[in-house]
Parts: C-alpha cells; sequence; structure tokens
C-alpha cells in the first residue's frame, strides 16, 4: 500500500509517501508545498492544487491521510481551513481513499500517547521508518507521522 499523508496549511502544506509491504514501512518523498504570501489567496490555493496533483501523478498513492483542523482564535484560521478543502477537493479529484485524523490521535498512534510533544512524534517516525536524519521541514515530518497513521488506522 502506498499512502500520502498531508499537513495542510495555506503558506506551506506538508507532504509525505509511504510504502508500506509485509508490515516494513518505506519513506519515499516528502516535503513542502510553499506558497508566497505576496501571492493573491487565490492563486495560492490554485497552486496548492496544481503541486499536489503533481505529488499524486508522480508517486500514485492508494490513499491518503489529512490532519484535521482544530479551529483556533487567529487571523489564519479561515485561510488553513480553506487551503485544507482546496486540499480535500484535490484528493477527491483523484479518487483516494482518504481518511482523517486529529492531532491527539496522532500522536497516539505514532507515540502511544496522545499528548506526545513534537520530538517523540519526531523520533517514532524516524524508528518506523529506519530513517537516519530527521526529515525536514517540520511540515514534512509531520506528515510522515500522518501518513503513519494512516496505516495503523487502515
Amino acid at each position: 500500500m502506498r499512502i500520502l499523508g498531508i499537513d495542510p496549511g495555506l503558506a506551506r502544506v506538508g507532504y509525505g509517501i509511504i510504502d508500506e509491504l509485509e508490515g516494513k514501512k518505506t519513506m519515499l518523498d516528502c516535503g513542502i508545498i510553499e506558497t508566497k504570501s505576496t501571492e493573491k489567496e487565490e492563486k495560492r490555493l490554485l497552486e496548492i492544487s496544481n503541486d499536489l496533483s503533481s505529488i499524486i501523478s508522480k508517486w500514485s498513492p492508494q490513499s491518503a491521510a489529512v490532519e484535521k483542523f482544530f479551529f483556533y482564535r487567529s487571523s489564519t484560521t479561515i485561510s488553513v481551513v480553506q487551503a485544507r478543502g482546496v486540499i480535500m477537493m484535490t484528493l477527491g479529484k483523484h479518487n483516494l481513499s482518504i481518511q482523517e485524523f486529529p492531532p491527539m490521535q496522532i500522536k497516539l498512534a505514532v507515540t502511544g500517547f496522545g499528548h506526545s510533544d513534537k520530538d517523540e512524534v519526531l523520533k517514532s517516525v524516524m524508528h518506523e521508518l529506519n530513517l537516519n536524519s530527521p526529515p525536514k521541514p517540520d511540515d514534512a515530518a509531520d506528515a510522515l507521522a500522518i501518513a503513519l497513521t494512516g496505516i495503523y488506522l487502515k
């Protein structure tokens, strides 16, 4: 099974691709889709959709796991929700099966403790994927944790 993990955002969308075969998990790719704050929001959303479509076309995942958004009182809340909507639409356009997980469930699945900190999650991701160095940037590492959750909770 090949899964695409997504950490939604407007400025940066983290993504991670993991192959799982007979219990062995291998990271194929990870990174970010980055949009410029100087661009109009509609152009940024279109860039996210286009870049995500390119990633899906390149790696042909069978499914996707996406972090659920929790509402914070922030000036970026609406923009992030809009970006997440574009991400979900793009995944649907590619007929991917989608799982959604809140942050606490991701931490629980990856570390065994729902209130783990970022370092504990990162160490678990590195261990599970047999990585010698941490995936960069943090959004990509988070996307790998989301993908692993999709594998564990399929």
